[in-house]
């Protein structure tokens, strides 16, 4: 019995003990739970995804220039914040440009190298059908006389060669036909007499035949009136070609003087097209080539004619040179008038570096190509001036500014260059990045975002944040509120009485303002109350980029103008000191 009993008070002795030892550890860990507790409590939770490390900040139109500080351009926009990790990123080479390759798959660009080909090239031009000026002949009379009996009296009407048009009567050509007569008869009367005699009287027949045939008095009727020794009233006019009458001015019974154009016949066998070849064209365009026309006309048929001209001269409205082409008419199927489509074919010059049509980007005063450097992952591309040649098709040659093998963008390049302002690289060529480097050497660094909004998680983390204050925020525009005095719609400023700008250190004073813009002149009335955003846009002169109602916007000049604090110690998290030895103060 003593026994279980001893055995009993053992069992109780060190379920005692043991409870105590528990309450104890108990109670100690309950007081590092608190402890910890309220120090986790002071001490802000980690973020769930890593803070973005800002880089810099760039021009929102494109230019050249970077600032480590929030600021706007002369416009009053707010430069973008650039991260690291985004797509846009500044490659070494200021005039390069880089994308990352979702953007470039995106976008759809294209690259193809630039390589040695033979333009095979096809000068098109359009062109009309005329007729051979030296195929055109005109008959005019050269002495006064009447039209006595017209044979041919339409236009279009088609004459051979020798067919008799009109008949003319003229006193003075009888008058000539009598000398004549009357001088061969001499001749032959004097046949008896000596040769000075003989003589005499034969240069006076020779110089009336001469006469005769000055007045176009053909050999036979000439022979015809010798023979007879008689002049005829009349004398005929017989066409001298074969063609169509084109021109026809003769009146049966009307007079005429010398001179006067009574038909024009036209022969029609050959005819001429002339085309009018673009100025860039002209150079490759050769006499002797050989054509395709087509004529509208006759939209099955297919004609080959020869270059023979290139005028001298150029059209300065249309800027093309006019050229002429010899074509055969075999059957008078063309007429003149008749539009043609002409293809000429001009000779290639041997392989030449050549880049797709599409690559080039013309501004009008330089040709450029997006040109891809290094790897195609890499996604950077530099503009490029070339100078250009000869164009095919769907090949341009280009004499300078590329090498063989380098591979040029041929697809979106237009949207690189809307993407990225590829104007404001070009003409930053020569004048290099000294508007970048000084605006930002004339800012102070700026520290991460969120580094101002640390809380005391531990003294040592504490100490590297505080150790130095961020610089304030430099801004290029300014924020006031003020009421509006006047308003002059046709010089497009206002009158303001505004407030004390912090940002410029102004007092409240009443001023003139340009408007950016026509559209604000909406929103002035005389009187409202109004915020307002405006920038420097010269020396002097401020303009207003932003308004809005003053209920509206906050006044917001002095906080940008104000350090932010830096973290300390005794920072205060929902209300509490996040003191880490505040739980063991308790």
């Amino acid at each position: 019995m003593s026994k279980n009993l001893s055995v009993a008070i053992g069992v109780v002795v060190v379920a005692a003990a043991a409870g105590f030892v528990g309450n104890w550890w108990g109670a100690r860990h309950a007081v590092g739970t608190s402890a910890n507790m309220e120090t986790t409590t002071a001490t802000p939770s980690a973020p769930v995804a890593k803070e973005r490390k800002l880089r810099f900040y760039r021009n929102p139109m494109g230019l050249a220039d970077t600032s480590p500080t929030p600021k706007k351009d002369p416009m009053g926009m707010d430069y973008i914040a650039v991260y690291e990790g985004e797509e846009e990123e500044t490659p070494a080479n200021a005039n390069q440009l880089k994308f990352s390759a979702e953007k470039i798959q995106k976008m759809g660009v294209r690259t193809e190298p630039a390589a040695l080909r033979v333009l095979d090239k096809t000068v098109r031009a359009s062109g009309r059908i005329e007729p051979d000026e030296r195929r055109m002949t005109t008959i005019a009379p050269k002495f006064e006389g009447y039209v006595e009996k017209l044979f041919v009296n339409t236009t279009s009407q088609a004459v051979a060669k020798g067919q008799v048009l009109f008949e003319a009567y003229s006193p003075e050509l009888v008058a000539a036909q009598r000398e004549y007569a009357i001088a061969m008869q001499g001749v032959q009367a004097m046949a008896q007499a000596g040769p000075e005699a003989q003589k005499s009287m034969q240069q006076l027949a020779d110089a009336s035949l001469v006469r005769l045939r000055n007045w176009d008095v053909s050999d036979a009727q000439v022979k015809e009136l010798a023979a007879s020794g008689s002049s005829k009233r009349t004398l005929s006019f017989r066409s001298p070609v074969s063609g169509i009458v084109t021109e026809k001015k003769a009146v049966q019974g009307m007079r005429f003087m010398p001179g006067d154009a009574l038909y024009q016949v036209t022969d029609l066998s050959s005819v001429w097209v002339l085309a009018d070849v673009a100025e860039q064209d002209i150079a490759s365009v050769k006499t002797g080539a050989r054509a395709t026309v087509k004529i509208n006309a006759y939209p099955d048929k297919t004609f080959t004619a020869a270059l023979t001209t290139i005028y001298p001269t150029l059209n300065a409205e249309t800027r093309t040179v006019p050229v002429r082409l010899e074509l055969a008419n075999p059957g008078g199927l063309l007429k003149p008038g008749m539009f043609a489509q002409l293809e000429l074919a001009v000779g290639a010059k041997g392989k030449v570096l050549t880049v797709p049509v599409s690559a080039v980007i013309d501004s009008g005063a330089r040709q450029m190509l997006l040109v891809q450097v290094g790897d195609a992952a890499d996604g950077r591309f530099e503009p490029r001036e070339v100078r250009l040649g000869a164009r095919s098709e769907n090949y341009l040659e280009v004499l300078s500014g590329l090498r063989e093998g380098e591979p040029v963008v041929t697809s979106a390049n237009f949207l690189i260059d809307a993407e990225s302002n590829l104007k404001a690289a070009i003409a930053g060529f020569g004048a290099g990045n000294a508007a970048g480097a000084g605006s930002a050497s004339g800012s102070a660094a700026m520290a991460p975002a969120g580094a101002a909004n640390n809380t005391a998680g531990t003294s040592g983390a504490t100490a590297a944040v505080g150790s130095a204050p961020p610089a304030a925020p430099t801004a290029a525009g300014h924020q006031a509120q003020g009421n509006v005095v006047e308003v002059d719609a046709k010089a497009q400023s206002v009158t303001l009485s505004h407030g004390a700008v912090a940002s410029l250190k102004w007092p409240a004073m009443t001023m003139n303002f340009a408007l950016a813009n026509s559209a604000q002149l909406k929103d002035l009335k005389p009187g409202a109350a109004i915020a307002f955003e405006f920038v420097e846009r010269g020396k002097g002169e401020w303009v207003i980029t932003k308004i809005t109602p003053a209920a509206a916007t906050p006044k917001v000049a002095a906080v940008m103008a104000t350090p932010v604090a830096p973290a300390t110690p005794a920072t205060q998290v929902g209300g509490a000191a996040a003191d880490p030895h505040a739980a063991h103060k308790q």
